[in-house]
Parts: structure tokens; C-alpha cells; sequence
């Protein structure tokens, strides 16, 4: 199970854009700091949230922090959540309805009338 530090790192937009960018490949602090119209710091700090969340992790190289994703959390996340909404349960998974149709649809709620 994914730790409660990890959604709330998920929730930060800028966290996010970080984690996309190391999708593709590790990156050093100082790129992925020149993407964001920010300081420095203010990078670090996120950098240092998805760190101990353990969605990323950071490597010394000389003297450069290399940052890569670690997909192992991502993983238990996306389970997580598809557990939460019965995806994993081929029982609960529903048809996808016609384009236009209201069936498979929830039906709107209704004030209660006095």
C-alpha cells in the first residue's frame, strides 16, 4: 500500500509536471530546475517531497544529483485506486454505452420534495 506521503506529493501540479518529465529518461536537478519559472529552492523542496514519498529517487554522480522515477510506487498507486473503483473486479466493470445514450448512466439526483 501506497503511504499517505505519496498522494499528497500526487496532489501538486508542479510534482506532477516533475514526474512526467522523468518518465522518459533520469534527469540531473539543474534540468528539471530550468523547466519551472521558480527557484531553485523552491524546486529542491518539491524534489525532496517526491523523495521521501518514494515516487522518485536521487543518485550522487560527481557532484550532480541524478533524479529517476521510481515506477514501483506509481504502480501500488494505480492499483490502489483501481481497486478503489472496482476496475480490478471483471464483475463490476460496466459496458461503455452508445455515444448519446443515457444507458449505463447514473440517474440524476433529485431534491427531496417537502
Amino acid at each position: 500500500m501506497a503511504g499517505v506521503d505519496a498522494y499528497k506529493a500526487l496532489a501538486d501540479p508542479t510534482r506532477r509536471k516533475i514526474l512526467k518529465l522523468l518518465r522518459d529518461d533520469d534527469l540531473p536537478a539543474g534540468v528539471i530546475a530550468e523547466q519551472f519559472a521558480m527557484s531553485w529552492p523552491s524546486v529542491s523542496r518539491h524534489l525532496a517531497v517526491l523523495t521521501a514519498a518514494g515516487l522518485v529517487r536521487a543518485t550522487r554522480r560527481g557532484q550532480h544529483l541524478i533524479y529517476s522515477l521510481t515506477t514501483s510506487v506509481l504502480m501500488d498507486i494505480v492499483t490502489e485506486l483501481a481497486d478503489m473503483g472496482g476496475l480490478n473486479d471483471p464483475s463490476r466493470v460496466r459496458p461503455k454505452a452508445a455515444s448519446g445514450s443515457r444507458a449505463g448512466r447514473r440517474p440524476a439526483l433529485r431534491a427531496a420534495r417537502p
